[in-house]
């Protein structure tokens, strides 16, 4: 483990910040390392003061918040609480999680601060300004093996207290106050939470910093003293990805979940190499890295045999029993799905209903498998036991927290868990629709055969940039089949790829011109919607969106090419509707017209139009009914509202999107 302390920088930021900020600072360098944190897990704080508005000087505790990370926390990330308010709390002999958390509110000391984390009182009984906490990979996988809490306490000695698990918050502190109840604090480094993490303390931040680095680099040497370092096995051919298979089995556990869920399929080296082990059933459901990581990922995960929905309605079963065995009167049950399955021979599957949570349990599957074949070659992995999962699980902090969002909704997020297909992304009205889809919510397939649509969406991952010229069918499969196996299945298609031709009369129209007008602007779009439907079909309030033109109701001269081929593909989007209703799939046509904001339109071209019309260049752009601008937004717009549930009842409709057209009214 590399210490990532700089004493410049540190200085720096005490001279000009404070003791906050050096508390800030270190925060982010354990943040930073993901073999110490995960997504939101660890806490770490700051004994200090505070001044009242009555000048009373204060002794607060700045603890990290509720919904901060250590990776990115600031200031205000750290509420301030009252400390004798807490260390009176510790000295109760029961106080529920509930009261608990009543309790930190009222011992803040700015009451629009972060709720403070559920450590806060261990935290203030730990007598040292600086204490770090984390979820370390390597003490934690050591404490989760066979041997693994002798191993540490040969490991560290006296220096470090190694204390069996249990719940977070009350019932943690008062196990480790009187653990510490006589014992010289001066002689300890740091507390071993076996199953869960590792916490050191000094009254100075590079320190405490530095102990956590030191201690976890000792864990990390013996497991590696242990563990011989092996490559990857290069033996496990990749199966045949089953495209069709994995988007039915994303529609069965939507189903299941009532609402549109993201699938994602691992085929590493690590995931197949995990995927071909003959424990590998027993492992995925034997239990977590760290039990806090069940907030993310459930207790356990499934294993997927052949088929994998055969897997998924074991698992489903299962997890009803494992409720029904420890559930108590006051449990709701949570949905039955798991977030990560091994597909034996093949990888892994994970299973979210948003990106970022998808991301989540990505990582912590990742971190998870590596632990368990260390686990196993320390002499077997041996984490919590269920009926302990349970309890993490089904906290009564998380029942409550699930109980008040059960009815609430982000109208702005309408297409959360949906997945949508968008043509000629790069750029104008796809880059503007991809980018609509994306603020609602969808996950986005952008294609375009511009190289640069890998570079358009900063690397989002909510975005599968790919470049794929949708004239050429071999392409277009492997964008369908790298699309699913990202994010699950399709339920939103915009074929928007067009190409409009130079201007030519018919009787000089060259067949190259007409050729190339037909196969971008009609059979690719038929090519890509042949090739969707079979996952279409399988999506969720599924909804196909073609761009056309005003050149369909409204033709103009020297456009033979383009106008022909639009109208083509209006045809098409017009059977498609007929023939594809009865599957609950919508198909609608939008006609932009004048959208000056795209590649196609350059300032030269527009002042060349503009003259030949006679008009300043702002008169030729307005040449509407409404006299106003049409953007590539407006038409992605319009793109949405078909995508959505707003038009959920509309098929087979052409909507114009041009500022009103005489010739088109």
């Amino acid at each position: 483990m590399q210490s990532l302390w700089n004493d410049d920088d540190a200085t720096a930021i005490e001279n000009e910040q404070g003791q906050l900020g050096l508390r800030v600072y270190s925060s982010r360098l354990l943040g930073q390392c993901p073999d110490l944190v995960l997504h939101g897990g660890g806490n770490t704080s700051l004994k200090g003061h505070s001044t009242t508005v009555f000048a009373e000087n204060l002794e607060t505790l700045y603890v990290k918040g509720s919904g901060w990370d250590l990776k990115t926390i600031e200031r205000g990330g750290f509420p301030p609480v009252a400390m004798d308010h807490l260390l009176r709390l510790g000295e109760l002999d029961e106080l529920s999680d509930t009261q608990m958390m009543c309790e930190l509110r009222l011992a803040l000391l700015d009451p629009a601060a972060p709720t403070p984390s559920v450590e806060a009182i261990l935290h203030a009984l730990i007598p040292f300004r600086f204490v770090d906490h984390t979820h370390t990979d390597a003490v934690v996988t050591l404490s989760n093996s066979v041997g693994g809490p002798e191993r540490l306490a040969e490991l560290y000695g006296e220096e470090v207290l190694i204390l069996p698990y249990c719940m977070p918050g009350f019932e943690l502190a008062k196990q480790v106050a009187e653990a510490t109840k006589n014992l010289e604090w001066s002689s300890l480094r740091g507390i071993v939470l076996l199953n869960h993490g590792l916490f050191t303390f000094a009254d100075d931040a590079k320190t405490s910093y530095h102990a956590m680095i030191e201690l976890v680099t000792r864990a990390e040497e013996l497991i590696q003293s242990i563990v011989p370092k092996t490559s990857l096995s290069a033996s496990h051919e990749v199966a045949h990805f089953d495209t069709q298979g994995f988007a039915a089995l994303r529609n069965e556990a939507s189903i299941e979940f009532g609402a549109p869920l993201l699938l994602s399929f691992d085929e590493s080296s690590r995931a197949r190499e995990f995927a071909a082990r003959d424990d590998a059933p027993e492992l995925i459901v034997s239990g977590p890295l760290t039990p806090d990581h069940t907030i993310h990922t459930k207790p356990f995960g499934a294993f997927f045999e052949q088929d994998p929905i055969d897997g998924l309605r074991g698992y489903i079963e299962d997890y009803r029993s494992y409720f029904n065995h420890f559930a108590r009167s006051e449990h709701q049950c949570l949905d039955p799905l798991p977030r990560y399955a091994v597909w034996a021979d093949r990888g892994l599957v994970h299973l979210a209903p948003s990106v970022k949570r998808l991301g989540i349990v990505e990582d912590i599957t990742e971190h998870t498998i590596a632990a368990m074949m260390i686990g196993e070659q320390l002499g077997g992995w041996q984490p919590l036991e269920r009926h302990e999962l349970f309890e993490v699980e089904y906290w009564e902090l998380e029942q409550a927290k699930l109980r008040s969002n059960a009815s609430a909704t982000d109208p702005a997020r309408e297409l959360e868990g949906k997945i949508a297909l968008v043509t000629g992304a790069a750029s104008g009205i796809g880059y503007a629709t991809a980018r609509r889809l994306l603020s609602a919510g969808a996950a986005i397939v952008a294609l375009d055969r511009n190289p640069a649509v890998e570079f358009c969406f900063d690397g989002n991952p909510s975005v599968l940039a790919l470049c794929c010229d949708v004239t050429e069918r071999d392409e277009i499969e492997s964008a369908l089949s790298a699309g699913i196996k990202r994010f699950g299945g399709l339920d939103i298609l915009v074929s928007n790829a067009g190409l409009f031709p130079p201007s030519q009369p018919i009787e000089a129209l060259e067949d190259e011109q007409w050729e190339a007008s037909l196969a971008v602007n009609v059979s690719a779009p038929m090519h890509l919607l042949r090739s969707a439907i079979p996952y279409l079909k399988l999506g969720f309030d599924p909804s196909v969106i073609f761009v056309g033109s005003k050149n369909v109701p409204a033709p103009g001269p020297g456009a033979a090419a383009y106008s022909s081929a639009k109208s083509a593909l209006t045809q098409l989007a017009r059977v498609a509707a007929l023939e594809l209703g009865e599957c609950g799939i919508r198909v609608n046509t939008l006609h932009p017209d004048a959208v000056y904001d795209t590649a196609l339109w350059s300032e030269e071209v527009l002042a060349s139009r503009a003259a030949a019309y006679g008009m300043s260049v702002q008169e030729y752009k307005t040449k509407n009914l409404l006299a106003s601008e049409v953007s590539s937004a407006d038409v992605a717009e319009a793109v949405f509202l078909f995508a959505g549930s707003r038009l959920a009842k509309t098929t087979g409709a052409q909507l114009p999107v041009d500022g009103g057209n005489a010739r088109v009214v």
